[in-house]
This record gives structure tokens, C-alpha cells and sequence, in this order.
């Protein structure tokens, strides 16, 4: 994207960044001082001519700046890279960002996207992404914001990135849409941000309200808070209001106070539920307000959910969604979902567990019929969930904190969407049926009955087992080039074997029991997901590395297995 070039005459060579760009094009740079420099500076040059210019005088983190070119055309952006950083450098068209995204003129090698042929999940453009936020259908369009830090594959600290489709697996990128403050933006220091949240529809006019967590490490005597702030164009937020600035007390809660997620209760009123921890274990708060706009007047209505049995865990990113019936109706069951940091299953060492909880909701009190897990391969994290006009709809976060290192790049990913129903008194995840458009041709499978190995191609692809009894023995040996992986049935349940090249111990992923008749498996470049029956029984496991499966191998007594099917993937 750049060259070494003269630009403008009569100047050192600097470094530029070359484009063709329409009149009224919007441009967002982020920008530093070049270490041991008091300032940098980058220009922009239509037809020759200086169009605008912005600077910075910080040297420790890339500040935000935002350019508008009133004449298009042929347009260089130049800068001494001795003394200046770009870290992001995109442009797009506000009458048009909707429809045609942002166009990435620059990224550097560190905070770039990895080159992926045929990955068809969600991933950002630029940077490092973890949970999904605001997910959801506003003004007939799917809305996906998630946790974003714009300037390396590591976590820093929280931005909200965008991204809007018309199908849920064909994503168009939007500008960066929520920064953190100014004072937690002007150091890379992982002091916090713009932590997790939800977002609402505005009443009676077009846009929405979004509600985040704060977090400031080491503020009095509240680390995290919550805001809410509205968007009318879909691009950009106004400036955000403090709506919770403490827990509540007497609790004997941690200063873990964080992720809200606003929905219309049985009752009408606008609901939210926060996550947080004490010292027996993770604790779900829910609040409510009268306000129509839900913009104030949030009160504690109490605790409506606890889960002791891991220890001092924190309860994360909770998400309340009807499964079976409308909201109003108090026959309606619901599903609670959250996720439980640091928590470790003692049976099986997988850490971080997502819990569903089922149930009726009064709008006061949650009364739990059973619970099951939501995900056995545990990297399906950060679940949240929105009724869309077929029904409820969620996506995770492809991943697990016990991956997360701050001196390892690690690009994640979001799962495939999945949707949520009651079926012989389970909650069921499976993909969502448009994913039957990422077939391009199907795969010669013969070879899979016999037990000899299948060529996978570039790894993304769709297996379909069909079994000749429910809980027939089976077990698929992929060859990865970092990892073992598998996927086996048998009388224990169904689990993904998987282990690194040199790890002395690994977590069993493990649904106990389990006895399927189908078993569907996506694969994609640093990622597996198995869906059972339907979603009966659902287990995502994060792969290392960016290179797909090479091959797949049955083992299967004969008869066992009575029909394969294996597509090439793509978007």
C-alpha cells in the first residue's frame, strides 16, 4: 500500500500512501510521534496540491484524527517516517459508508489482518477483536460492534469496531465506532476502554442506543461504570452519559461490574443485566427503568442469577433471550446465558465455561427449569443474542482468555451465528440455515467410508456424518500442521481430542452422554465447530495458527457410519 517516493518536490524522501478518492471522502487516521520525536505530521495532496493536514504531539500511543477532502481525485497522504507512525489509515463515503463499507488504505505488519484464502467467519479488518457487542437488526440491517484495539493483534485497550450485513456471514467493515476516553486513548497501557455492552433501537427515529462499561484500572473507588450513548447515523457516536456510577452496596461485591445487556422484559420495561462476582462465586444484577427511552432512571431490582459451584468466578457478558414464545407470553421460556471467568471444570480442566440457564422470567424473577452448557469446546465465549424476525440469533467470541497472552499476537475470530430453540428439553445452537450458502461444490467423500484419507483442500470445508444408530462409535483424525485434532464418539460421549505439539496436559472437550445420529462439523482456518443433532449438542474449539486441515481420516467399525458428505466452503 506504500512506496518511497518524492512527494511533494523539493522535500526528503518520505513515505506515501497512494489513492484515487471521490469528492467529500472522509478519512480517519491514527497517528503517533515516532519515538525520541515531538510531533508528526501527515499531509494529504489532491492533484498536487496540499488538501489537509493533521498532527500529534504524543509519542505513546496513535491518536485519532479525522480529514475530509473537498475535491477527489488522485490523492498521495505523505509523511517522514522518522518522524511519524500511521498506524490505521482508511477512507469512505458518509452518504454511502452503509452500503459500501470503509475502504483500508494502510495498516502496518503488526496490527494487519491475516491473509486467509476462503475463511468465511467474521473476522476485523485490522487489530486485535474479542466479544461481540450490540448485536442485533436496526432499520433492516444486521449490526455487529465488537472489542477492538485498532493497533496490534494483542488486547489493549477497548475500542467498539462495526460491521453491518444483510445475511449474517457477508460482513461489510465500518468505520471504528466507539473509542475509549481521551485520557484512557492516550496511552497504550491496557488501562481499559470501552468495555462490552448491547445496543437498542431509538423510538419513533432512526439509530440507536448503545450501553458499555467503562473501565479505568486503579480508579476510586469505581474501576468499571456504565454509559450509554446514541447513534443517529449508524457511524459515529455522540458523546456518552453516565448512567450507573457504582455497584450496588451491601453485596460484598468485587469491583467486577460490567457488560450490560438492555431488553424488553414480559412487562414492557426495559431490563439490564450486569456481571459480576463475590467471594462464593459469579453473580448476575438486574436493573430496570420507566424511561421509554431507557436513557435513565436505572434501578437495582437485585440479584436474579448466582453460580457457586466454581469458586470465585466472575459471571460475564450475561445475555436473557425468550427461545420459545414471545416475550409477553408467561408461558414463554427463557435462556440465560454468561460466561464464567477463570472458572475451571475439575472433571474434564476446561476453563472458562459458558453456562445456559432455562427458564421462566417475570420480569423481576428468573426461575430456573434446568441447565445445560452452551458450548463443551468452551470457545464459544461472550455469547449474545437478539430475536430476529426467524427467531433468536447469537454469536460468540471464537475464542478463550486462557489462549490470551500480552507478548503473543493472537487474531481471533467470531463463531458462525447460531440459532436458539427448545427441543426435547434442551436449548439447541445450530448454525443458521444461510450457512448452506457458503457450499461452493461438494467433495469426493467416497474415500471417507473406506477409512482412507480425504484431501481437504484449503480447509475450509463442511463434513456431514450420518450415523446407521445413534451413538455409533467414530472417530475423525485430521492432519494439522500445529495440533492434533479429532473428533470422536463413543461410550464416554462426544469430544474434540486436541492437543499442541508440546503440551504435557490438555483439557478433555467433552459432551458426557452424548449419543447423536448426525454430526455436522465446520473447519475453517484456526477454527473447528462441531454441531450435533441439530445443535443438541454444540462444541467450538480456536485452532492454532492460519493454515486449515490438510486431510481427514474415518476410523469407524464397518457399518457404523451410513452416509459422509463433505462441501468446499466460501464466501
Amino acid at each position: 500500500m506504500t512506496d518511497q517516493a518524492i512527494s511533494p518536490p523539493h522535500q526528503r524522501w518520505r513515505e506515501t500512501i497512494n489513492a484515487i478518492l471521490h469528492d467529500g471522502t472522509t478519512i480517519h487516521a491514527w497517528i503517533k510521534a515516532s519515538a525520541g520525536n515531538s510531533s508528526g505530521r501527515l499531509t494529504a495532496y489532491v492533484a498536487g496540491e496540499p488538501a489537509a493536514a493533521v498532527e500529534t504531539a504524543n509519542p505513546d500511543e496513535f491518536e485519532f484524527r479525522q480529514l475530509t477532502l473537498e475535491s477527489g481525485g488522485d490523492t498521495v497522504f505523505s509523511f517522514d517516517p522518522v518522524t511519524t507512525d500511521i498506524s490505521v489509515l482508511y477512507a469512505f463515503l458518509p452518504s454511502r459508508v452503509l452500503e459500501e463499507g470503509i475502504r483500508l488504505l494502510h495498516v502496518r505488519p503488526v496490527n494487519a489482518a491475516p491473509d486467509i484464502a476462503g475463511g468465511y467467519h467474521f473476522r476485523p479488518p485490522f487489530g486485535w477483536m474479542n466479544d461481540p457487542n450490540g448485536f442485533g437488526r436496526f432499520e433492516g440491517r444486521l449490526h455487529l460492534f465488537y472489542q477492538h484495539y485498532p493497533h496490534s493483534l494483542r488486547w489493549n485497550n477497548m475500542h467498539w469496531g462495526h460491521a453491518v450485513s444483510d445475511d449474517y456471514l457477508r460482513w461489510t467493515h465500518l468505520p471504528v465506532f466507539l473509542p475509549p476516553s481521551e485520557e484512557i486513548a492516550a496511552r497504550a497501557d491496557g488501562r481499559g476502554g470501552a468495555f462490552s455492552g448491547s445496543a437498542i433501537a431509538l423510538s419513533g427515529e432512526a439509530g440507536l442506543r448503545i450501553f458499555f462499561t467503562e473501565h479505568m484500572k486503579d480508579r476510586e473507588p469505581e474501576e468499571q461504570v456504565q454509559f450509554t450513548a446514541v447513534t443517529r447515523d449508524f457511524v459515529k457516536a455522540e458523546p456518552a452519559t453516565l448512567i450507573l456510577p457504582a455497584r450496588p452496596a451491601g453485596l460484598g461485591l468485587t469491583t467486577d461490574f460490567r457488560d450490560p445487556y438492555v431488553f424488553r422484559g414480559p412487562d414492557g420495561k426495559w431490563k439490564m443485566l450486569l456481571g459480576t462476582r463475590d467471594r462464593e462465586g459469579g453473580v448476575i444484577l438486574l436493573y430496570e427503568t420507566e424511561d421509554p427511552a431507557a436513557a435513565a432512571g436505572w434501578t437495582f431490582l437485585g440479584v436474579i442469577h448466582r453460580e457457586n459451584r466454581f469458586g470465585m468466578t466472575a459471571a460475564e457478558c450475561p445475555c436473557l433471550i425468550p427461545v420459545d414464545g414471545p416475550a409477553n407470553d408467561p408461558s414463554t421460556r427463557w435462556a440465560l446465558i454468561f460466561g464464567l471467568l477463570t472458572s475451571r471444570d475439575p472433571a474434564t480442566g476446561r476453563r472458562n465455561v459458558t453456562l445456559a440457564t432455562v427458564g421462566r422470567f417475570d420480569g423481576l424473577r428468573f426461575a430456573v427449569e434446568f441447565e445445560q452448557e452452551l458450548d463443551f469446546g468452551t470457545d464459544a465465549y461472550a455469547f449474545q443474542a437478539f430475536v430476529d424476525e426467524t427467531g433468536p440469533i447469537g454469536i460468540a467470541w471464537l475464542a478463550n482468555w486462557t489462549d490470551v497472552s500480552r507478548e503473543t499476537d493472537m487474531p481471533t475470530a467470531m463463531t458462525l451465528p447460531r440459532r436458539l430453540a427448545l427441543r426435547g428439553g434442551a436449548l439447541i445452537t445450530p448454525p443458521i440455515g444461510a450457512v448452506e450458502s457458503l457450499r461452493q461444490r461438494r467433495l469426493d467423500a467416497g474415500g471417507l467410508l473406506d477409512g482412507l484419507p480425504v484431501d481437504l483442500a484449503n480447509g475450509a470445508v463442511e463434513i456431514l456424518l450420518t450415523l446407521a444408530e445413534a451413538g455409533n462409535a467414530f472417530r475423525l483424525a485430521f492432519e494439522h500442521p500445529e495440533a492434533k485434532v479429532e473428533v470422536e464418539l463413543n461410550e464416554d460421549g462426544l469430544s474434540i481430542p486436541f492437543s499442541l505439539a508440546n503440551a504435557k496436559t490438555s483439557p478433555r472437550y467433552i459432551a458426557a452422554g452424548a449419543r447423536p445420529s448426525t454430526v455436522r462439523i465446520f473447519l475453517d482456518a484456526g477454527s473447528i465447530e462441531v454441531f450435533a443433532d441439530d445443535g443438541r449438542w454444540t462444541g467450538t474449539k480456536r485452532l492454532p495458527g492460519f493454515n486449515g486441515v490438510n486431510s481427514v481420516r474415518l476410523v469407524a467399525p464397518a457399518g457404523n457410519v451410513l452416509a459422509a458428505e463433505i462441501w468446499q466452503l466460501g464466501l
